[in-house]
């Protein structure tokens, strides 16, 4: 099934009436997108254009404020027979705008037990990052929008995420040396598509997003609608909590900072013991992490109760973490990536 290169424009005759949020005239993403002057973002910058409401519109506010610096980059993952639709429509709009566009195309299939949402993440922002440095930009502009925060944050609670999770998106972060910005945080999609529909630019409508199998398509069908309806500033109150979650979370990862540089890398068990089991579980996280390990909760819970039971020293510690092992070495504990052995 293929995507809708053009949406049904509004009829002229009968405007519909402006959302909340939406600017009188000219691209609601404008204002949004102005914010980031004052973080003096380098040139030329990019702009993750997929041909969607959301990345179109960022486009063109990209474009009206730096005329002459956006390159579009256009990820083709080739998962879908109206992805080379989906490309078509972006080289039609990138050549009446004036802006050069890439298309890049990746294998954005999963391997076994891996999402296949995930896998296409990962090979997105890798390809953009790569792209990206490719023409010498350091910056790159993704048209997320408050609908995408708010999904984010649903699926982290559904499935029992902590703070990391419950930070859901950031407005900024790298890859491959390159900066990635999300400006429309704010923005509802619906503002941004109103506005597209109103001036008849053209944009695309993905086939797979009304498919209710993908568990964040059944929240916007589904959840979304009934918020809205029982809490109409369910957007701004969510991302509040969002960002409290994250500034939590950055005073966790300086706790587990200070920590681990007293406690030692790799960290040393008796060291661990003098701290509290919340102090233990933040500074195993963070120092997994660097290991590029990744615990669920009932592995980290584990860890720390053979922790606790550590106190001989014949005592043996071998647990599974993320694709690894955690084990003892002496005084102190070692994560071991793949199948090896205890050292």
């Amino acid at each position: 099934m293929a995507g809708s290169p053009t949406p049904k424009p509004t009829p002229a005759s009968k405007p519909r009436p402006a959302l909340a949020g939406a600017a009188p005239s000219g691209n609601p993403a404008l204002a949004a997108l102005a914010s980031l002057l004052s973080q003096a973002l380098p040139l030329p910058v990019g702009v993750a254009y997929s041909g969607g409401a959301d990345s179109t519109a960022l486009l063109l506010a990209a474009v009206e404020l730096w005329p002459g610096q956006v390159r579009a980059l256009h990820v083709h993952h080739g998962l879908q027979a109206a992805a080379d639709d989906f490309a078509g429509v972006c080289e039609s709009v990138c050549a009446k705008a004036g802006v050069p566009l890439q298309v890049v195309r990746v294998d954005a299939r999963h391997a076994t037990g891996q999402s296949p949402e995930d896998a296409a993440r990962r090979a997105r922002y890798a390809a953009l990052a790569a792209a990206a440095a490719g023409q010498g930009m350091r910056a790159v502009l993704l048209g997320q929008h408050a609908d995408d925060q708010v999904e984010t944050l649903l699926l982290a609670l559904s499935r029992g995420a902590g703070l990391p999770g419950l930070s859901a998106m950031p407005a900024r972060f790298e890859r491959g040396g390159v900066a990635f910005h999300r400006p429309l945080l704010q923005l509802p999609a619906a503002v941004l598509r109103q506005w597209l529909l109103e001036t008849r630019v053209p944009f695309v409508d993905d086939p797979t997003n009304s498919d209710e199998r993908y568990t964040r398509n059944r929240i916007r069908a589904r959840l979304l609608p009934a918020l809205a309806q029982a809490f109409p500033h369910f957007r701004q109150t969510f991302a509040r909590s969002a960002r409290h979650a994250a500034e939590a979370q950055a005073v966790l990862v300086e706790v587990a900072t200070q920590d681990l540089a007293t406690v030692g890398s790799p960290p040393g068990i008796k060291a661990l013991q003098v701290l509290s089991r919340p102090r233990q579980a933040n500074l195993l996280r963070h120092w997994l992490l660097q290991q590029q390990a990744t615990p669920s909760a009932s592995q980290l819970d584990e860890l720390v109760h053979q922790l606790a039971a550590c106190t001989t020293r014949g005592h043996r510690i071998h647990l599974k973490v993320a694709t690894g092992h955690v084990s003892r070495a002496g005084s102190v504990l070692h994560y071991t990536g793949g199948a090896a052995s205890i050292p």
